[in-house]
């Protein structure tokens, strides 16, 4: 073990108030963003797309009222200025750079053009991610609400409409870590491995009009072993499940694939299986995606699929293993938490985002754990279309942590991760049985949302601890919502001997291969960490990491460790998740700088 190192990660000689330096990603950097400017204006849903729809990106009022004062006059009367959506407030895109406090509300404000209704359609208002609860409002009447900061939602404002020119309200707050919601990396005091909190719109905002009977929602199931594909199709605007609404009883839906049509009567839920005549399976090496067209009635929505299937099994030496398509597959990957210098969470651009994804596979990586973060619906189409394998995190939440107990003794001492249980609730940040029972909601929801994805190959419950309780339970409502994909029930340690695989994360010892009592495949979850520091490319002058290395050693020590990886296939390593794809903040530990304009493995 690399002790000196191990012991550094601590930063119990941090120095305060360092300096700190501005950076730029290329999608930034000559961009003016004038009055008409529209960020990100792409089609926000790949896999539901509609012709007839309005980005709401581009330039907001704004205003920030202190805590107890509700009123929402000021963000278009005497508003504090104006905000460049999607992009937080606390971001140098955003326009404002300013931090919302807990207890403060953020206000939003726009008008909206007159809008040519047609005669039976809705208009359906869309918001990507709001951090992290919000009131709508419609010309001044509450359309809605919505809490967590990393799921998408939606409310129908057809009957708030005006003749002419409408008004749109958001108000948002947002406790960070002060909290116990979903927040990731957030934190209000950025250091080390958490990152500046940010809040607000930070997803797109967009319009859509529907007809009154539309697709509601979709559930896509490959079916390769069987050369099939089912269907489950939810309609809007057909009475009770299942009945037939005398109006609407000539009403069809069609669903066009590989050239063919076929039609059904439809129904609110409609479940149907469908052959697949050319099998085409998808894979990081071949990501065919098959398309798909559905017309209920007037509405006619754009998919896509792909035939594939990730599972566990044996290799022929014996060894438990992870599949892909039925085959053993090593899952080669990066760590990937998705934050950018001048937007934070947000991609400056549909560009940016397609140069991450790009930029690994030319590395040779064939997965990317998206760590503690949600990302956009474009961020997983371009993994689907690209190839890449998702392996993703539920974003945490909980109270406070106890960084020394959950985060800095088992990097250093892993023993320390090896036996605790998880249901000592305060122990582990998780008192507050609201905040539990939110939890849950909140992970099924992210499942149904991008279960449809096929780059999705596992999902992360939990990771090092953070907020951990009650894992397996929880991994038992995971595989029953979705049983077509493994589940890492603790990423790290404090394993409950549950899930799919042993997830194991080492910054300092020895990589080997464990072998697991219960047989499960074991996964290198987090490895690597080497701390490169590149002038000219960092934030601060404090920089974090886990084995330093100048740039002239880098190339070659991360290199070795991944090779240490491959030959560990041997004796049983399933995969390996290298930390990690770009520097953040202080951490300077990735393959990318921050502003992803040095690759630290071209130094020579």
């Amino acid at each position: 073990m690399r002790m000196k190192d191990a012991i550094g990660t601590l930063q119990l000689n941090r120095k305060k108030d360092q300096q700190a330096y501005t950076l730029c990603s290329p999608w930034s950097e000559g961009v003016t963003d004038g009055p008409d400017a529209v960020p990100l204006p792409e089609y926000p849903r790949p896999q539901m797309i509609r012709g007839n729809w309005q980005c709401l990106n581009g330039w907001w009022n704004y205003c920030i009222l202190p805590a107890g004062v509700e009123s929402e006059t000021e963000v278009m009367n005497r508003p504090d200025g104006r905000i460049l959506v999607p992009f937080s407030p606390e971001t140098a895109r955003s326009g404002v750079k300013r931090v919302l406090q807990p207890g403060e509300t953020l206000w939003y404000g726009r008008k909206i053009d007159p809008v040519d209704l047609p005669d039976g359609y809705r208009l359906i208002l869309h918001f990507g991610a709001v951090d992290e609860r919000c009131t709508v409002y419609w010309n001044g009447r509450k359309v809605g609400s919505h809490q967590n900061g990393y799921l998408p939602f939606s409310f129908d404002v057809t009957d708030y409409l005006s003749q002419g020119e409408n008004e749109l309200k958001l108000a948002v707050k947002d406790d960070t870590d002060q909290g116990t919601a979903c927040r990731g990396k957030q934190t209000l005091s950025p250091a080390g491995m958490f990152y500046q909190g940010q809040s607000g719109i930070w997803q797109t905002a967009w319009m859509e009009k529907v007809p009154s009977v539309s697709l509601r929602s979709m559930k896509i199931t490959p079916l390769p072993d069987e050369q099939k594909v089912r269907l489950q199709l939810k309609l809007h605007g057909l009475g009770e499940p299942d009945s037939s609404d005398p109006s609407l009883s000539g009403l069809k839906v069609q669903v066009i694939l590989e050239g063919r049509t076929y039609t059904f009567h439809a129904k609110k839920n409609l479940r149907i299986t469908l052959p697949v005549k050319e099998l085409r399976l998808w894979s990081p090496e071949n990501p065919f995606l098959y398309p798909l067209e559905i017309q209920a009635g007037d509405d006619k929505v754009s998919s896509y699929f792909a035939m594939r299937s990730f599972g566990t099994g044996v290799t022929p030496a014996g060894q438990p293993c992870l599949t892909l398509n039925g085959s053993p597959y090593f899952f080669n990957g990066v760590l990937d938490q998705g934050y950018w210098p001048e937007s934070l969470m947000t991609a400056p651009a549909d560009e940016a985002m397609i140069f991450d994804i790009t930029e690994m596979k030319k590395l040779s990586f064939n997965t990317i754990r998206k760590h503690l973060k949600i990302e956009p619906a474009r961020w997983y189409y371009h993994c689907d279309r690209l190839g890449m394998v998702v392996w993703q995190d539920m974003v945490n939440g909980g109270g406070p942590l106890n960084k020394l107990l959950v985060t800095y003794m088992p990097t250093v001492l892993p023993v320390v991760g090896s036996h605790l249980k998880d249901d000592h609730y305060k122990l582990l940040s998780r008192s507050s049985k609201k905040s539990r029972d939110q939890f849950e909601k909140d992970t099924l929801r992210m499942i149904r949302l991008l279960y449809n994805s096929p780059c999705i190959g596992l999902w992360t419950l939990f990771n090092e601890g953070w907020g951990q309780f009650d894992s397996l339970r929880i991994t038992e409502r995971i595989k029953a919502e979705d049983p077509t994909r493994p589940v890492d029930h603790a990423s790290g340690w404090f394993d409950q001997n549950g899930g799919d695989i042993l997830s194991v994360h080492n910054y300092y010892s020895a990589l080997r291969a464990k072998q697991d009592k219960q047989g499960r495949p074991c996964v290198l979850t987090e490895y690597g960490g080497c701390d490169c520091l590149i002038s000219d490319h960092v934030m601060s002058e404090t920089t974090y990491g886990y084995r330093h290395y100048e740039p002239e050693e880098f190339a070659e020590a991360v290199h070795s460790l991944i090779g240490e990886c491959r030959s560990l296939r041997e004796e049983g390593l399933a995969g390996a998740i290298y930390t990690q794809l770009s520097d953040i903040e202080e951490e300077t530990n990735g393959l990318l700088t921050w502003d992803r304009k040095v690759c630290k493995l071209d130094i020579s």
